[in-house]
């Protein structure tokens, strides 16, 4: 999550050296993230300027506040929707939820952000963050993956929209971690079927595998479970079919060497109790 950190802080301190301050102001900002003075409570709405705002929120973000950052960031939106800061803010403020670990806020902000500013000059950046949001929530193979989808929906379009943006390397990365994770979770689906004595339901997982998820780590095995299925089901041809697919692709794997057990094996023959 650190690399992560880094790019928000990147980007965090791009924005704020486009916001003159003027040398008072700047003043202020560096007694303020000493001395951690800031934190003053405000029960009551009290219309403050951009600047003020800001630094308020930085500090509390440095301080590692975050939920006082996020709602800080969000107050500049509100009392200026009209500054050239308000969409800056907003994504800052999803910045600090992020970082808080309130990824349901964070993405609720940037989705809508999306839907608003669909053109925004650092929308790439945006649709990155959202899409941390998600694979942060990314669940084990054995539960519902909504979050895993939504995480590849995310990155896919990032990828597709801006491939040579800051973000998109990363996006590839997890992207390729996303699609396995999606893999593993048919593979286990597949499996249970086979527990459970549906080889049909089980092949149709593992032909799924094969044909969705091409580049994982799972195929040689949903290769190899397309076997046992076809076998379980008396069809013999399509067994060595795939059997051979199998070997051509990936003819060190364990898995091709057990399937060449599996289609060698003969049956004892019984013996005479006579």
């Amino acid at each position: 999550m650190m690399h992560h950190i880094q790019i928000g802080r990147i980007f965090l301190i791009a924005q704020k050296k486009k916001l003159k301050y003027g040398s008072l102001l700047m003043g202020c900002l560096f007694a303020l993230l000493l001395t951690g003075c800031s934190d003053t409570k405000k029960d009551d709405y009290q219309e403050r300027s951009v600047e003020e705002l800001y630094q308020e929120a930085y500090g509390f973000l440095h301080k590692e506040n975050y939920p006082k950052a996020a709602t800080t960031f969000e107050e500049i939106e509100r009392q200026h929707p009209y500054s050239s800061w308000a969409p800056k803010s907003e994504i800052l403020a999803a910045y600090s939820y992020y970082l808080g670990q309130k990824y349901d806020e964070a993405a609720n902000l940037l989705e809508t952000f999306i839907q608003i500013h669909p053109s925004y000059k650092d929308i790439a950046y945006v649709y990155y963050l959202l899409g941390l949001c998600y694979y942060e929530q990314m669940s084990g193979i054995e539960r519902d993956q909504q979050m895993t989808e939504l995480a590849f929906q995310t990155f896919d379009e990032l990828i597709k929209r801006f491939p040579d943006s800051h973000y998109a390397k990363d996006a590839k990365l997890k992207l390729d971690l996303i699609l396995d994770h999606l893999a593993g979770r048919e593979m286990e689906i597949g499996r249970f079927y086979v527990s459970s004595h549906e080889p049909i339901a089980a092949l149709n997982r593992f032909k799924r595998v094969v044909e969705k998820f091409q580049t994982t780590t799972h195929v040689p095995e949903a290769l190899y479970r397309m076997i046992e299925a076809y076998l379980i089901l008396g069809i013999k041809e399509e067994a060595k079919h795939v059997a051979a697919v199998l070997g051509h692709n990936y003819p060190e794997s364990i898995w091709y060497k057990d399937s060449y057990d599996l289609l060698t094996f003969t049956p004892p023959p019984s013996e005479n109790l006579d």
